[in-house]
């Protein structure tokens, strides 16, 4: 029988980074959802990592909800809840909370804009006050970024016109009409950032 779970070397390389930085943002006991979950790595090191996180993993695709749920087998972890399937544009697929914190690793940059608009509106409506939205990626500030994601912008959008390194300025412009506010940036390995909001 094939093992459904899938390996990322992107996952190997930056959970321990993006778990300390959550671990600065988040309190000991928090209810997670992990937008766009992928391979399910991120979440089973997070819930692993602590055990007063109760973790809920999505992913839209079938490969990668199987490989969630495999990775979840095989470690037991009570806190890491069974993933659900869900469609960031998709309102009635999001579960209703409310969530001490929604998470999107590598999502915003690889989707259409409207995915970053819809991600921003249901944290506005499922985030407890004060809660945190949290996002990793490859971001442009201030109309600059890094050569390597310049390339990868460009991979991005040959692959698909409407992706690509989102401006930070836009990507926080957007968060603020659903009523979160930008609370930190932290710069991360790969030329990638750490960007933490708070909803009021």
């Amino acid at each position: 029988m094939t093992d459904p779970r899938l390996h990322s070397p992107a996952v190997a390389r930056n959970r321990q980074p993006i778990l300390e930085v959550l671990q600065q943002v988040l309190p000991e006991r928090a209810r997670v959802l992990e937008v766009a979950s992928g391979s399910g790595e991120h979440a089973l090191h997070c819930a692993a990592a602590m055990p007063g996180w109760a973790w809920q993993p999505s992913d839209p695709t079938p490969e990668a909800l199987a490989s969630i749920a495999a990775w979840r087998e095989r470690a037991g972890r009570s806190n890491l809840a069974a993933p659900i399937r869900l469609d960031a544009t998709d309102a009635e697929s999001w579960p209703a909370g409310p969530f001490e914190a929604i998470v999107a690793i590598n999502l915003i940059h690889i989707s259409p804009w409207e995915v970053a608009g819809a991600l921003m509106a249901r944290a506005g409506e499922r985030l407890v006050e004060g809660g945190t939205l949290y996002l990793y990626g490859p971001f442009r500030r201030d109309g600059h970024t890094a050569p390597s994601n310049v390339a990868f912008d460009a991979s991005l959008r040959r692959r698909d016109p409407r992706w690509g390194v989102r401006d930070l300025e836009a990507v926080t412009a957007e968060a603020g009409r659903h009523g979160l506010t930008l609370e930190d940036v932290v710069e991360m390995p790969a030329n990638n950032l750490s960007v933490v909001f708070v909803r009021q």
